[in-house]
């Protein structure tokens, strides 16, 4: 999901609401445990932080592609021309593979992306756990679009579809789709990708179509269940925590690095890797199925319940912030923001069992108290 098609994005959100609880319904019906309470306010609370943050950074991340298209292009793709649209198409999902390829291959380019593999479900929330930061990286990937001479509208339409696809391709319900499987990135294509087991670790790349794979070599069938999530579990609930903690990684293990080298490197080099004195490329490690167990953090169940409203209070604080930002003044977007952001932190505290959580509660809901008053006086 990209910066370039926020506004798609707003509008598709009540469908996917929809689509995730008749999954969750059908996976009740089914017996599977394929949602847990705790993990898919963390997904939705990374979705909603994206989501904030690209209020602020869609027009800035944007103008590059509108300013090569402007004084770079070297033609002009008809908007009328079926051709066009169907060569648009096929562009935006190519560069896509080499922006996600490159997402799982360079330690810079992971760390904005390391958020959507977090969870160790694998279900439809999780297609809404998406890094706040990634777009400041995948914007590049695109710009050979707007030289070749692709309209902004075009494109952004076409990324709309390509978005768009990827939503229902995160579940467990649908089993391999015979010949598709071939064609077209699937859900069964896709749990791969989302395995960390190693045989499916940087594997199936591509956005709508899985071709990509096939042709450069990344492909991987669905073989054995995969086992979901990173290497090394992120154990959190914080959105915050999750967008920065591969960079507080990175900046550890550069200072860590000695030689000016090592230490761009470890930016540049692709997950698990280490400079040689600190023990070299560390290959992802098998996972013991019989003994895995998912990460839970088993707060008490009236903080489970309490944390619960409240994440639905600031989920239809959000929805009212993105419907109606075109409305509003920065002031009041970035101060909305602000307090949303603070309060899905405070949520994963108290669904983390933190010592803190109670404290940084009364601070929230005193400080939204204030603001209600504020306004009221004004």
């Amino acid at each position: 999901m990209d910066v370039y098609v926020v506004s798609y994005i707003v509008l598709a959100i009540p469908a996917f609401f929809l689509l995730i609880g008749i999954e969750l319904i059908a996976v009740r019906i089914a017996g599977r445990n394929d949602y847990r309470l705790a993990d898919s306010v963390g997904d939705l609370s990374c979705g909603i932080v994206q989501q904030l943050l690209e209020v602020f950074l869609k027009t800035a991340l944007f103008a590059g592609y509108a300013f090569v298209f402007e004084r770079l292009r070297v033609a002009t793709m008809p908007s009328s021309s079926g051709l066009a649209w169907v060569a648009c198409f096929v562009g935006v999902d190519f560069f896509y593979y080499w922006f996600h390829r490159m997402s799982h291959e360079v330690n810079a380019i992971w760390a904005t992306h390391v958020v959507h593999h977090q969870s160790e479900d694998f279900n439809l929330a999780v297609a809404l756990r998406q890094g706040a930061f990634q777009g400041c990286m995948s914007w590049v990937f695109y710009l050979p679009l707007a030289w070749m001479g692709f309209p902004p509208a075009m494109f952004l339409t076409i990324v709309s579809i390509n978005t768009l696809y990827q939503f229902w391709i995160h579940t467990q319900l649908i089993g391999r789709l015979g010949p598709l499987e071939g064609v077209l990135n699937t859900p069964s294509n896709h749990r791969v990708h989302h395995g960390r087991n190693p045989k499916y670790v940087d594997r199936n790349h591509g956005g709508t179509l899985i071709v990509w794979d096939r042709l450069f070599g990344t492909y991987q069938a669905e073989e054995e269940a995969p086992v979901y999530g990173i290497t090394t579990p992120l154990a959190s609930w914080n959105p915050v925590w999750a967008n920065v903690h591969y960079w507080v990684e990175l900046v550890g293990l550069a200072r860590r690095a000695t030689g000016l080298g090592d230490r761009l490197r470890v930016f540049l080099k692709p997950p698990g890797w280490r400079p040689e004195a600190l023990g070299g490329f560390q290959q992802p490690r098998d996972v013991d199925v019989a003994s895995y167990r998912k990460w839970e953090s088993n707060p008490p169940k009236a903080w489970v319940r309490y944390a619960f409203v409240q994440f639905i209070l600031a989920l239809g604080a959000a929805s009212f912030l993105l419907f109606r930002q075109d409305t509003l003044s920065t002031r009041a977007l970035a101060l909305g923001a602000g307090l949303i952001l603070a309060s899905l932190v405070v949520i994963g505290s108290l669904l983390e069992n933190r010592r803190w959580a109670i404290p940084a509660e009364g601070v929230r809901l005193l400080a939204i108290a204030a603001l209600i008053l504020s306004r009221l006086a004004g």
